[in-house]
């Protein structure tokens, strides 16, 4: 037997009193409903964890909108490996974000894929055979080197026209303008750069030759030595957008220097008004890919009373449904 007094305290602790609240209640979808996508979208609301996140996302930049903030985008290159490609080309045909921020591999892969697709596999497939037969694996999307010749070959005729246009005025163009003008060789009307182009939405990518883009202008240097490009330009450029911009909006797709450089863009304004990260990377590391919102309040990055959130999981599940809840109407 337990002894009475040990009993009463151990029945306290199990039985211990509650402070009454009030909120949110907890409970999932009701699918005895017919519901619209962004109905269904906003539900997620009170489904807690994760997809409570995702909600308030959506809640953060539909703010975004209403407040006319300049919406900055980031993403990584996987993100246009894969089909998050067509959701970004929407956003951008129609206006909905103002700036973009990427990778070499954002700029090229959606240029290769006006020419030929990427294809479907399985993140199982084995590398040293996959390298035999020419084919490349993004996780489990795979890209034949055929599109990298096509892309080779298209480079080298467009490299040539940038270099004749520097020459005659002797002048040096930054990233944005040469992924600006990429856009306009582009008649691919699911093409992220087509719209940016015919949309004058600029493109920033201080990392352009991190990538095939890189490889051509390694071969292209072979015969032309004094091609360059300006990467001081676009710092200018783009900073001048964020403290001239009344209000701004972050949402970054992924981690890595994307993430860092729009940010760091805000920090020039005292912080962004709102931030939506979506991502699977975590901040045990000290990474900035992996920091919450709160690590970028810290540096000024974004306002202290700015509203912010991080979605923790792959973009390519999550950002469909938060474009579905916030940006179609």
């Amino acid at each position: 037997m337990i002894d009475k007094k040990k009993l009463e305290k151990a029945y306290k602790a199990d039985f211990k009193k509650s402070v009454e609240l009030r909120g949110e209640i907890i409970r999932g979808p009701d699918f005895s409903k017919d519901y619209a996508l962004k109905d269904f979208v906003s539900a997620y609301k009170n489904i807690g964890f994760q997809a409570s996140h995702l909600a308030v996302a959506c809640e953060i930049i539909k703010e975004m909108r209403k407040e006319k903030a300049t919406i900055f985008l980031a993403y990584n290159s996987n993100m246009v490996s894969s089909g998050l490609r067509e959701v970004i080309a929407y956003l951008v045909q129609k206006k909905l974000v103002h700036v973009l921020v990427t990778t070499a591999g954002g700029v090229e892969e959606d240029i290769i894929k006006t020419m030929k697709p990427f294809l479907l596999g399985s993140f199982g497939l084995e590398g040293k055979k996959l390298r035999e037969r020419g084919i490349n694996r993004i996780g489990n999307i795979i890209v034949p080197n055929s599109r990298y010749i096509a892309f080779e070959k298209f480079m080298q005729k467009f490299l040539e026209k940038i270099y004749k246009k520097q020459v005659q005025p002797g002048k040096i163009i930054g990233a944005s303008e040469f992924i600006y003008e990429l856009g306009k060789e582009v008649k691919d009307k699911n093409s992220i750069y087509y719209w940016a182009t015919r949309n004058n939405i600029p493109c920033f990518c201080p990392a352009l030759t991190d990538g095939a883009i890189g490889d051509n202008i390694f071969f292209f240097k072979q015969k032309r030595p004094d091609f360059k490009l300006d990467v001081a330009d676009d710092i200018v450029k783009l900073g001048s957008i964020a403290i001239n911009a009344e209000k701004t909006g972050i949402i970054v797709l992924g981690g890595g220097f994307v993430k860092h450089h729009v940010c760091n863009a805000n920090l020039l304004r005292d912080g962004a008004e709102y931030a939506v990260y979506i991502t699977t990377e975590t901040e045990e590391g000290g990474s900035d890919s992996g920091a919450r919102p709160d690590e970028a309040v810290s540096w000024g990055k974004i306002k202290a009373n700015g509203r912010m959130v991080k979605v923790y999981g792959d973009a390519t599940l999550i950002f469909p449904l938060v474009v579905a809840g916030s940006f179609v109407d």
